[in-house]
């Protein structure tokens, strides 16, 4: 699908949007991201979905899943203009709303649906699926919810803890163990031990934050080699600093098994540094993600030093919502 002219307000009532997903964050700021993007567009009034199948039927595959097996509480009208859904749970519902609806419902899926995929009005998958077809917006990356400005407004809470800290500013993003890699305790300490010469050769500080799929032996490992260095390891208590980091860090170290993460912290504008996982399969959609990033001058892999460079920050949440909007006035 070809990119998308400036957006304009559909009417003169807000947009009202259902954003949708099982209720885990990851997924759901999929979806929150990009309704918030078209909000920044144009009025719009967000109300968020969770959807939970019973336990009995929630295996089951989406063909013969029907409202009444939600544990959740059934939908009802009156129905959003745009309907933004992320993740398996919501495929079931994402293909019925637009009948529902009377054909009002412009419906959005995330992520590659890899069922029914020509039942949305749009898909706004991540380019290095491969996903092709008329109804396809590609872009770099997940959509989500981080922006300059949304940074900024968030860092102050912060500044206390942070703002004293010696550059260069080293924020680190670890991820950990998912179907494509794995960090072991040995890897994690290797990582450790050259993240931590790399600071320290810098005379900089480190802001260290983990995912909650970093293996607790992992965590444990680098918190110990980490800790005398100057900064902050948040260990999972009070709010969440990542935005924080993100805004005083002069360099971004981030794991190479999250597209997420990296999508995210290229949005920055500040060199993204790529860690190395342990490789379970075949990564050729990582390896596609990474080329992606590095051919927008995104990212590096860490070599173990803390080289600068610029590049023009990623605002590929933007340009889908622009794409939603072009899409939803041409239907």
């Amino acid at each position: 699908m070809a990119g998308a002219a400036s957006a304009r307000p559909l009417s003169s009532d807000p947009l009202a949007i259902w954003v949708v997903s099982d209720g885990r964050a990851g997924i759901e700021n999929q979806a929150l991201g990009l309704a918030e993007a078209v909000q920044r567009l144009t009025p719009a009034e967000i109300t968020i979905k969770h959807i939970r199948w019973r336990p009995i039927f929630d295996r089951l595959p989406s063909a013969l899943k029907t409202p009444a097996m939600l544990a959740s509480a059934p939908l009802t009208g009156p129905w959003p203009d745009l309907w933004i859904a992320t993740g398996r749970a919501t495929l079931p519902l994402s293909t019925r709303i637009k009948a529902w609806s009377g054909g009002k419902t412009f419906v959005i899926q995330t992520q590659d649906p890899r069922w029914a995929n020509d039942r949305y009005d749009l898909i706004v998958a991540p380019a290095h699926d491969g996903l092709s077809g008329d109804n396809v917006f590609e872009i770099t990356g997940s959509p989500h919810r981080i922006t300059p400005q949304r940074i900024a407004q968030t860092a102050p809470a912060f500044a206390d803890r942070i703002a004293s800290l010696p550059h260069p500013r080293v924020a680190v993003l670890i991820g950990g163990k998912s179907k494509a890699f794995d960090l072991t305790p040995a890897h994690a300490a290797d990582l450790a031990d050259q993240i931590a010469d790399a600071v320290r050769a810098s005379g900089g500080a480190l802001m260290l934050t983990f995912s909650r799929r970093t293996p607790d032996a992992a965590k444990a490992v680098m918190t110990a080699r980490l800790s005398d260095l100057p900064g902050w390891i948040w260990d999972g208590t009070g709010e969440n600093p990542l935005f924080g980091f993100l805004h005083f860090a002069d360099h971004i170290l981030v794991t190479e098994d999250s597209a997420n993460m990296a999508a995210e912290a290229a949005s920055t504008g500040k060199p993204v540094h790529v860690l190395p996982m342990i490789p379970l399969k075949a990564g050729d959609k990582f390896a596609r993600l990474h080329d992606d990033l590095q051919s927008r001058g995104a990212t590096r892999p860490f070599d173990g030093a803390l080289d600068g460079w610029t590049y023009e920050p990623l605002a590929e949440t933007d340009r889908a919502a622009r794409a939603v909007l072009e899409a939803m006035q041409t239907r």
